[in-house]
């Protein structure tokens, strides 16, 4: 299944790999051709004058010799004057007659006799000097040239198309992963935010860059290893049937074996590598809580007990990478290199016993292409065998990636609608994180236009939750919460969040300037309105002794700025984009008194016409408040305006009072 959707995602960028593939059958065909290229200049020309010569009249291609004109026909049948010339041992010999070309031969004086199926024929034989044998040489001289020519042009003709095979396989392999890497990020973004309550952070980046970085190697190496050594073996196999049919059969041997052995190394390899990258997110996501916790980690002196944790992780993950470094031991050089030694006494054995022998088809030139052959079958076989691991590591990454694509995303759509009024009931609404645990029961109530609804209540009461399903980060299993009139649920989530602020307890600030920050690169949102949201909240007061104000840069999650400052960016981002319903949740807990101040009143201006959502500790802030609810266990327990709730003297009063009473004491 995941070797089908890696092969769904090829197929986008199919043209260029079909051309890079082309050119690799151009290149491996060219250096196939090679030893067929070496052979011919080996037996039919540098060994060529090993022949039957028929005395010819003079020509560019005939040799003098003795007053005479030959030429070579090895293929003379005719009656007529033929000589023949052979060669024993370093020397070549001139007979006046056709002799045998095939036998043993031994020279005595100057009678060369020619055993052959037990029958001696002796020869009146004329030893060649050095010159008369190069005088047969040279007209073999320029069709050897040529042939080299064309041995160098094979060579050159295989190295180009290789190498524009590399650059087009690199750049497919290099868009599909990032089409893959587009599609993991593009969807990470519609994965509900349930997805991540139990998915840490450093799995996810994880899966994102170094699985995707892996399955990028099975495009290029394995890709480029295996269609390479299929195409060369079934060059090889062809050319070494066409030059001898048993010696081709033997060699055939090789494929079941390397057949066998993928099936074993397979079993064993996805187990060892399903659980390295396992571990390898484990250890990406205790490295990415570890940067973000350090504060903590060095205050409670807990250097030692992570280290430890670390260590066993790693230690787990060393254990599987030796496993899998045994496997890959196993098959690369030891597995080809006893199958290559197999195949060479096969080939020993073989021409021991027929090379050479009275009726023996062989030549040296098939010998020598033999052996070329061989040696160039076991490269792509080495290739292909020591890829069996990148293979199985991009198969188990691919899995994995596929594991995140597969998760239910929403849509997202770009459907406008008119900005809300800002009338929210809550009717009857249940909600839990977990099936069968509801952390808000029954919660009931309505908030018009223009109020603002302070909730209130111990930890883990449901104020949180709440503004979670009001934003839809989660949708509540039963009731209805209606805007306008209109239930939420049947809106997109990015229409209903159009016309929605917030502002969390923990602001996150994003790499860049504190201008992007407030509009988020929005261009629906001016220079002139990012200086206006600032001003609204008070922030220019607490941003103006930075160097470059609002072109200040900002690192990952704002850790040059104070908390407070990040706060203040964090609501003139929510101000700047104008919601008609505004959640700030906790939003003054990080703040100085002062700072608090500043925004509590530019929130006495801001709020006339929009429905302000208020979740805050510190009771004093939301005395102003239209409509207080309390919760306690997910339910709403109290509910009025402060001065109501007072004089109730119930849970409210209780929570006031005991912050009136921290201060005092304080």
């Amino acid at each position: 299944m995941t070797a089908k959707r890696l092969y769904q995602y090829a197929l986008h960028f199919k043209w260029l790999i079909i051309a890079a593939l082309a050119m690799l059958s151009v290149s491996v065909g060219a250096e196939v051709l090679g030893p067929l290229v070496a052979k011919k200049m080996i037996d039919d020309h540098i060994l060529g004058i090993e022949a039957y010569w028929v005395e010819t009249n003079n020509s560019p291609s005939a040799v003098s010799y003795k007053g005479k004109f030959y030429t070579k026909d090895k293929e003379q049948t005719e009656t007529g004057e033929i000589a023949t010339l052979l060669q024993v041992g370093r020397s070549f010999y001139w007979i006046k007659d056709r002799a045998e070309l095939e036998g043993n031969r031994s020279i005595q004086g100057d009678q060369l006799m020619i055993e052959n199926n037990g029958t001696t024929s002796k020869y009146q034989a004329q030893k060649l000097s050095i010159q008369d044998t190069l005088d047969f040489y040279k007209p073999e001289i320029p069709i050897i040239i040529q042939l080299l020519g064309v041995y160098m042009a094979l060579f050159i003709v295989a190295a180009l198309f290789f190498y524009g095979q590399f650059l087009l396989l690199q750049q497919a392999a290099n868009r599909i992963i990032q089409k893959m890497r587009n599609d993991v990020f593009a969807h990470i973004q519609r994965l509900p935010i349930r997805y991540f309550d139990d998915l840490p952070a450093g799995k996810v980046v994880a899966r994102i860059t170094n699985d995707t970085e892996v399955i990028r190697e099975l495009y290029v190496a394995v890709l480029s290893s295996f269609f390479t050594g299929l195409i060369f073996m079934a060059g090889i196999y062809t050319a070494m049937f066409i030059l001898d049919a048993k010696l081709a059969l033997i060699c055939l041997l090789l494929l079941p074996i390397l057949y066998g052995w993928m099936m074993i190394y397979r079993k064993y390899a996805s187990k060892y590598n399903q659980a390295i990258r396992s571990k390898v997110s484990d250890i990406n996501a205790m490295f990415n809580e570890s940067i973000q916790g350090m504060p903590i980690i060095q205050a409670f002196r807990r250097e030692k007990k992570m280290k430890q944790e670390f260590e066993e992780m790693n230690e787990t993950h060393f254990r599987f990478q030796n496993k899998m470094l045994t496997l890959d031991s196993l098959s690369s050089h030891n597995l080809v290199g006893v199958l290559k030694n197999f195949v060479f006494v096969g080939f020993i054995w073989y021409f021991g016993r027929d090379f050479l022998g009275a009726h023996s088809a062989l030549t040296v030139g098939i010998l020598y292409a033999y052996v070329d052959y061989i040696n160039r079958l076991f490269n792509p076989v080495t290739n292909i065998v020591n890829q069996l691991s990148n293979l199985e590591q991009a198969l188990v990454a691919g899995s994995r990636v596929f594991e995140v694509l597969d998760e239910k995303g929403e849509e997202v759509k770009e459907e406008k609608v008119r900005r809300f009024r800002g009338n929210v009931v809550f009717d009857h609404v249940y909600f839990g994180y977990k099936e069968g645990d509801d952390v808000l029961k029954d919660i009931h109530f309505e908030a018009k236009q223009g109020e603002t609804v302070a909730l209130v209540g111990h930890t883990g009461s449901g104020k949180s939750s709440i503004m979670n399903i009001l934003f839809r980060f989660y949708d509540c299993d039963r009731g209805e919460i209606r805007i306008d009139g209109e239930n939420i649920q049947v809106m997109s989530k990015q229409a209903l969040r159009e016309h929605m602020g917030i502002v969390l307890q923990d602001p996150y600030l994003f790499t860049g300037t504190i201008a992007s920050n407030i509009s988020l690169n929005d261009p629906r949102i001016s220079r002139e309105q990012v200086v206006a949201a600032l001003e609204a909240v008070g922030a220019e007061r607490v941003l103006k002794n930075l160097e470059k104000g609002i072109d200040e840069p900002v690192t990952e999650k704002g850790s040059t700025l104070s908390s407070g400052q990040r706060q203040l960016i964090s609501f003139a981002r929510a101000l700047a984009f104008d919601p008609a319903i505004l959640i700030l949740d906790e939003a003054t807990s990080n703040i100085d008194t002062e700072t608090e101040a500043m925004i509590q009143k530019a929130m006495d201006v801001l709020k006339k016409g929009r429905t302000t959502f208020v979740i805050a500790h510190r009771l004093s802030t939301i005395k102003k408040a239209d409509q207080i609810l309390v919760l306690d266990r997910g339910r709403i327990v109290e509910r009025g305006n402060h001065q109501e709730l007072m004089l109730r003297k119930g849970k409210y009063y209780q929570m006031y009072q005991m912050q009136q009473g921290r201060k005092q004491g304080a």
